[in-house]
């Protein structure tokens, strides 16, 4: 390790435990709001207020978040092993398309079995893409972002050409309360009445975060990503890895695209993903490609979305609702631009690596 970087490492620690330390402020305030806003009517009355803090907007915020949570989880694990992933667009597109065919397919199983199926092939076609992904950046040495483009022309068309308009998937997940705690007031609304994917977003955060971070597989993920070359000399195959996570990231996308058919829209739509990979990405590099920094980044632009749709329902129009619809992707270009040199991708992301042999 140089000098320099040991000497900026002290300052990336400060940073990060400064910015732990507003956020977590920051979020202790808005509950607070949250509270006040949707107990005590003096502050329920105002407009304003309960555009910012309603539990509708809450609920419309975590069900906007869940595909760019798991867009941002896919990011992940594919660049913690040092693969560039901008298809995550296409994966996603991908995923939800599949995810619509099986459940059309299915529609004369058990609603439960047909919506179970449409999970599995969502998550299979990621992974399938993830694989095509590996295939060209690793066996081919294709330079990852074109790659990566390649996957979102690919799924954009083939969705569209294959797409029948005619064909209706029946049915779709609905929520589960947990006993006792979805009783809780605003906190319960909002976290503890979902329907089964959103809970599996919010678990594999801290899913992935652990086997990152607490796993063997976790430390050697991420040697494949910082030093590849120290990682295959102590016996780590880093291609392996490298297919490996790029097909289980592939696969959080897939979900993630069939969580807007068999959860949130119900039917699938030409280009419905319609720029959420690209914003998961954003959320990843916010989040300093970290499970928990990315989610909370998911969540911030989960909820410029719900701020959007809650003007539009509170019949604000002051501001032209052109205006209105670009304040998730303004946030979104706002938020990386102003962290670009605050944040560090792993050290061999995008970096072809080649054995001694110059073999995979």
């Amino acid at each position: 390790m140089s000098a320099a970087a040991t000497v900026a490492m002290p300052k990336a620690k400060r940073r990060f435990r400064t910015g732990t330390i507003v956020l977590a402020v920051a979020g202790i305030l808005f509950l607070t709001m949250v509270i006040l806003v949707n107990t005590v009517d003096a502050f329920g009355d105002n407009t304003w207020l309960r555009v910012f803090f309603s539990v509708s907007a809450l609920n419309f915020t975590l069900r906007a978040s869940v595909p760019l949570i798991l867009g941002a989880l896919c990011g992940i694990l594919c660049e913690r092993t040092g693969i560039v992933n901008i298809g995550i667009e296409g994966m996603m597109l991908a995923g939800a398309f599949a995810a619509f065919v099986a459940k059309v397919s299915t529609n004369h199983w058990p609603l439960m079995g047909s919506l179970l199926f449409g999970v599995v092939i969502a998550l299979a076609v990621g992974a399938l893409m993830g694989l095509l992904h590996g295939v060209m950046s690793i066996r081919y040495k294709m330079d990852q972002i074109i790659s990566g483009t390649v996957l979102i022309i690919l799924a954009a068309g083939v969705t569209a050409y294959l797409f029948d308009r005619n064909a209706v998937a029946e049915g779709k997940f609905s929520a589960v309360a947990i006993p006792g705690l979805a009783q809780i007031p605003v906190v319960g609304e909002v976290i503890f009445q979902n329907p089964p994917i959103t809970y599996a977003a919010l678990i594999l955060v801290v899913v992935v975060h652990y086997g990152l971070f607490y796993t063997r597989w976790g430390l050697r993920s991420r040697a494949c990503g910082e030093h590849p070359r120290a990682a295959d000399t102590v016996g780590i195959n880093v291609n392996r890895y490298r297919y490996f996570n790029t097909m289980i990231g592939g696969s959080l996308a897939g979900l993630a695209g069939g969580f807007l058919v068999l959860e949130a829209v119900g039917q699938f739509q030409e280009g419905m993903t319609a720029g959420r990979g690209f914003i998961a990405l954003a959320a990843m590099i916010f989040g300093n490609w970290m499970p928990f920094g990315a989610a909370g980044a998911a969540v911030l632009f989960g909820y410029t979305q719900a701020l959007q749709n809650e003007l539009l329902l509170a019949g604000v129009t002051a501001v032209p609702r052109q205006f209105v619809s670009m304040i998730p992707y303004i946030v979104t270009i706002v938020a990386v631009s102003g962290f670009v040199g605050r944040v560090r991708a792993p050290a061999a992301e995008g970096k072809v690596y080649e054995t001694e042999g110059g073999s995979e």
